[in-house]
């Protein structure tokens, strides 16, 4: 039984005549009989006797009458549903997220509030490489990465370069210059994720030492930022680096956040998308994206 032959079942039995059905139906009244006699025959009864002037429903035809409304209200509210899921779809970005965002995610969010209100973004803080791939598999319209230049199966696309400050104790010297010199770090020990974790951070903070003419003396790991910034305010002098973005909003009171002097350190962040996503659907966070450039 196929829903169109119910539907033409039920426009028959509403207008009593094949050829009102076929014109409220839009088609012609041969497909209109050919496939209510396909249903007869699938169900084994005649729903109508047919006589060359009227057209009423036989007893088969008034118990099925019922059904056939209940089988095409279920299929209306089935369409409908599914209409608000598309339209849902249509106005939700699901957006993942990278660590130190910060001050950037809060305007960013702002600017699509303001200039998109009708769009609502999902935020899911995910690990890079599961980010990545639940981009591809369609679970994610777009994710924020930083340090990867290609991905397989994705387009990534330049949004701005994420600068670093050093972070030290409030209490250090140095903390009281306006710009910190690289080299002047020297002989203080570094809190900085472990390589496998974070390669592309790690591999940019231990080249711009080199640069500055020294190799970085490894202190305990990074943990968190909490954790991690509670020690270097608190004990032995050592410092580790920040996204200046995340830096401006956590606390002060023991850490100073002090930015490297030209040419600071920093990466670049994309926004992963797949190949096929429609480039309408992604332009209003494309254009907050633009708009943190600075």
């Amino acid at each position: 039984m196929e829903l169109r032959q119910v539907r033409y079942f039920l426009a028959v039995a509403e207008e009593l005549h094949f050829g009102r059905a076929a014109g409220r139906l839009r088609i012609v009244q041969s497909a209109v009989s050919q496939q209510v006699r396909r249903l007869e025959r699938e169900l084994g009864l005649e729903l109508f006797d047919r006589t060359t002037r009227n057209i009423t429903l036989t007893a088969a035809g008034q118990a099925f009458l019922p059904r056939a409304r209940a089988l095409a209200a279920a299929e209306e509210a089935a369409l409908e549903t599914m209409a608000v899921f598309r339209a849902d779809q249509l106005t939700t970005l699901r957006v993942g997220t990278n660590t130190g965002l910060g001050t950037r995610l809060e305007r960013l969010l702002a600017d699509m509030a303001h200039h998109a209100p009708e769009i609502t973004v999902e935020l899911h803080s995910v690990p890079p490489a599961p980010r990545l791939q639940r981009v591809r598999d369609g679970e994610l319209d777009a994710a924020f990465v930083r340090g990867v230049g290609q991905s397989p199966g994705l387009d990534l696309i330049p949004v701005w370069r994420d600068e670093l400050v050093a972070a030290l104790p409030a209490s250090h010297p140095l903390a009281a210059r306006d710009h910190v010199e690289l080299a002047d770090l020297a002989a203080m020990p570094l809190r900085i994720a472990p390589r496998h974790a974070n390669p592309h951070l790690v591999d940019l903070i231990t080249g711009a030492c080199r640069a500055a003419g020294f190799e970085p003396v490894m202190g305990p790991a990074f943990t968190t930022d909490q954790d991690t910034l509670a020690v270097i305010g608190s004990g032995k002098p050592t410092w580790t680096v920040l996204y200046s973005a995340k830096a401006a909003i956590l606390p002060t009171a023991r850490t100073a956040f002090r930015p490297f002097t030209s040419p600071a350190p920093a990466l670049q962040t994309y926004l992963a998308v797949r190949p096929t996503t429609s480039a309408r659907r992604l332009a209003p966070l494309l254009e907050a994206c633009r708009s943190q450039e600075s």
